[in-house]
Order: C-alpha cells, then structure tokens, then sequence
C-alpha cells in the first residue's frame, strides 16, 4: 500500500501515464463530462472533496506548465481565482477564457475529476509540463 502520492488508484494512474502538454480537467459538481473522456467521481457529498483539495494534492504531485480557467470566474467566484493564483507555481500561465470553450476542451482531457465542489466556475484544465 502506497505511504505517499495520490492515494486514489484512478487519478494515479492517470497522473504515472501523463507526458508533456497532456492535459486533465478537475471540475466542480455539474461540469458536464463528454462521452468517451474517463471520468474519476472523487466527490462525496456537496462540498467535499473541494476544488481546492483536490487541486492542491494535484499541484503537490503533477508538473504543470500552463493551465485554462472560465473567464467568468474573475466575476462570479473571485476568491476561487484568488486561491487558484496563490497556489499556482510560480511560472504557471493562466489563460482565461469562456466556460463554453472549457467544456469543449474537456474533450481533449485525459481524464475529468468530479469533486464535491458546488460554487460557480471552479474548473480548471491543467496542462501537464516536462521535467526534463
């Protein structure tokens, strides 16, 4: 049994087979998740895990370069933003842009992580970097 990394058998899977510009989408409880994308369902019950949880445990774990976030979130859930800013990497680019063209994006995801999150816009598409 594993003593650290992402404990979940799935999301480590999909972590250990990550190469350089892959990318994984961790969602809040109502982004839709198209056909044929693997979907990991870590949610428990309204609000957990949250967003953030999940994300920090991501970040601790995944090299990422670059990620894409609904501009809507600068209006409709700026402390979500400001909490995704301060954990980001130094060097992470953030690029903004609508929440339909996340949800389209998501069909190009390895896989979609559904938290228990339940505010607006806490979606993000990460991008996986090299550390090579």
């Amino acid at each position: 049994m594993k003593k650290t990394g992402i404990l979940n058998s799935e999301l480590a899977k999909v972590a250990d087979d990550l190469g350089h510009t892959d990318l994984v989408c961790i969602g809040d409880l109502g982004l839709p998740v198209p056909n044929g994308i693997h979907k990991i369902d870590i949610a428990l019950k309204r609000g957990e895990p949250s967003f953030i949880d999940v994300l920090q445990v991501y970040l601790d774990y995944v090299v990422v370069q670059q990620v894409f976030l609904a501009s809507e979130i600068k209006t409709q859930n700026p402390a979500q933003l400001h909490a995704i800013e301060e954990m980001l990497p130094q060097g992470v680019g953030i690029d903004f842009i609508s929440h339909e063209e996340l949800k389209q994006m998501t069909r190009d995801c390895k896989a979609v992580l559904r938290t228990g999150e339940d505010t607006p816009y806490s979606n993000i598409i990460l991008q996986s970097g090299v550390t090579i």
